[in-house]
């Protein structure tokens, strides 16, 4: 297996690139503030034309001078369309497969043939929703009690006043991830319900560097959890968000950390929604054990006291809020047993809790039967809950 090219370099990931000329000499590619995460690959033999990063928008540097006048073009031709990718080419590269897309704009693809110089949209990402007026993403920073300005996306309901709304702080999953700039699926429906929906990128996210991604978000709770229920009292202070009609909702890390959230500050969020959530960090280290990246995973959620105390299922007896749970049945990344002791420790505690498991599914529930089914039970949940 080839070493990867990516590696640390001021306290982030970068890009090198070795000279083969016997000189060993490194080209670095690097941003001052955010990793250089992506490698951009072309045609049958996966040729390296570039890399990309996600400042406030994901960017790409290319390589290959060609390719980069040619995104410039496409910029130019498609100005509502400012996220261009190069999926693919013709074995000779004569053919460009691309897509474009914004966060209004789930995506189109394209082929571009450069004999001719024509551009011809070829097939929509989602064609369902071409006529569906979608939620504008706003890149906002907002303040977390420590000082530290957290970097979010804000997606309001289209036509909204912006002013005391029904809202949602959805963190994301990982931890060892972020959320980017373009069209997000669950954020847009939920928008489309009427809610303000923030998206944290928390201390913990990937992303960022070696500081911010700390030890990750479940040994670095306290900060990452912190800074999440931050998010929904900005909400709050700035007036989006009517503070009584505040939810939380989250899938994978992001259902651990609306559970947790819970156990932190009971009275913020008045609704929970944890989708394949990580309920016990014993639980989900042991469930690792036997198989080859058993060390890593322990590694990764270290030992200590953190182990019980950032563990919602070991405090299930704080969270107040009502609490609703998704998940497979056959997910192999959180288990379901995690969930089902979560649903039936709050039951035990007196709390509103309820579990839909979906048979045969795993942990992206990627079935559009069980997708819209959950959509639908967690709409009608939230209203409940929040009395809308």
């Amino acid at each position: 297996m080839l070493p990867t090219p990516f590696g640390p370099h001021n306290g982030r990931t970068a890009l090198f690139r070795v000279k083969l000329d016997g000189s060993m000499q490194r080209e670095v590619a690097s941003h001052d503030h955010v990793d250089v995460d992506g490698l951009i690959r072309i045609g049958r033999r996966n040729r390296v034309v570039g890399a990309s990063f996600a400042t406030e928008r994901r960017q790409v540097i290319y390589f290959d001078p060609e390719l980069r006048a040619l995104a410039d073009r496409f910029h130019r031709a498609l100005p509502n369309l400012p996220l261009i990718q190069f999926v693919d080419a013709s074995e000779d590269e004569q053919r460009l497969l691309i897509w474009a897309g914004s966060d209004i704009d789930p995506g189109r693809y394209y082929i571009y043939d450069k004999g001719t110089r024509q551009l011809n949209e070829i097939m929509l990402a989602r064609p369902e929703l071409e006529n569906v007026t979608l939620a504008e993403v706003r890149p906002i920073t907002y303040r977390a009690a420590d000082g530290t300005q957290i970097p979010a996306y804000l997606t309001l309901p289209p036509g909204s006043s912006g002013r005391g709304l029904p809202a949602i702080v959805m963190p994301h999953g990982g931890p060892s991830s972020r959320d980017e700039w373009g069209f997000d699926w669950l954020a847009q429906y939920f928008a489309n319900r009427g809610y303000a929906v923030l998206q944290p990128n928390f201390r913990g996210s990937a992303g960022y560097g070696e500081a911010w991604f700390q030890r990750n978000g479940f040994v670095s709770w306290r900060t990452a959890i912190g800074d999440i229920n931050d998010a929904g009292r900005w909400l709050a202070s700035e007036g989006i968000a009517d503070p009584a009609k505040l939810a939380i909702v989250g899938w994978s890390y992001g259902g651990y950390a609306a559970l947790q959230s819970n156990v932190v500050d009971p009275s913020l969020f008045k609704a929970v929604v944890a989708i394949a959530p990580v309920t016990d960090l014993d639980m989900a280290r042991n469930e690792w054990r036997g198989f080859s990246n058993a060390a890593n995973v322990r590694d990764f959620f270290g030992s200590g006291p953190h182990i019980r105390e950032g563990s919602p299922l070991q405090n299930a007896a704080a969270i107040r809020s009502p609490v609703l749970m998704f998940h497979g049945d056959l997910d192999r990344n959180v288990g379901i047993a995690q969930a089902r002791e979560m649903d039936q420790r709050l039951r035990a505690a007196g709390r509103r809790s309820e579990l839909i498991a979906y048979p045969g599914l795993d942990h992206q529930i990627d079935d559009s039967s069980a997708r819209s089914d959950m959509l639908r039970r967690a709409d009608a949940f939230l209203r409940q809950s929040l009395g809308l």
